[in-house]
């Protein structure tokens, strides 16, 4: 099993967020759109998710923090799980022109406005899907908030297969501590399926083979 980090953080610390007004907002009808994964989702209003996802450099620092724990060398090859809008690719091969990126997502809307830089290295599949790619293919592979969008079944799955196609893995997922945190997250979260406390994560990482290291984000 891995370790516990804090590269992603520090950057989600820094959005202030009004839980009850999301909560209060028509939130039902809120999630079942944000569940759509297009415009609405990433550039619309942000009662319907990041109401404007655009590149603004933010994930730099996160991917600097990824090459230096993973001791990254130019010519590495990484994988990202939902990768969105692939901003972190992005910053990634900026920093190591000669990295190998490969990223997929759900959401096509999300790939067509990806940074055009790597656009061509994107493609469309489900994380809870089998992987399109033999063992160990990749050095290290990523998901950032995403897996807790899966029900945990899927869940279960895409852990499985990041361990079984890269060398080294990490994943990023919401969690709560206390009822308080667990209060926020529900108000918070439109997307959200898999509500779990840190140890109830370890223990489906334990449960799905997943040895790759982990970070959990909290809604204090």
């Amino acid at each position: 099993m891995g370790k516990l980090l804090n590269i992603v953080t520090p950057l989600h610390k820094k959005t202030a967020r009004d839980y009850v007004a999301r909560m209060v907002n028509d939130k039902i009808h809120c999630m079942e759109v944000a569940k759509r994964y297009d415009f609405d989702y990433w550039d619309g209003d942000r009662k319907y998710g990041y109401g404007g996802y655009r590149y603004d450099g933010r994930w730099e620092t996160v991917a600097r923090s990824l090459i230096e724990t993973y001791k990254l060398k130019d010519g590495a090859r990484i994988l990202d799980v939902g990768c969105g809008k692939a901003f972190l690719l992005y910053e990634l091969k900026k920093l190591l022109p000669k990295t190998e990126i490969t990223g997929f997502d759900i959401s096509a809307y999300a790939l067509e406005n990806a940074k055009e830089e790597v656009r061509d290295r994107l493609f469309l599949h489900r994380a809870q899907d089998t992987f399109p790619f033999e063992d160990g293919r990749f050095d290290l592979a990523i998901s950032l908030g995403t897996l807790h969008n899966l029900r945990i079944d899927g869940l279960k799955a895409a852990l499985t297969e990041m361990d079984r196609v890269a060398h080294h893995q990490y994943v990023m997922v919401e969690g709560y501590r206390s009822d308080a945190e667990l209060f926020n997250l529900q108000c918070w979260a439109l997307t959200c399926e898999s509500f779990f406390r840190p140890e109830e994560w370890v223990w489906l990482f334990h449960e799905s083979g997943y040895r790759g290291d982990y970070e959990f984000i909290y809604f204090e």
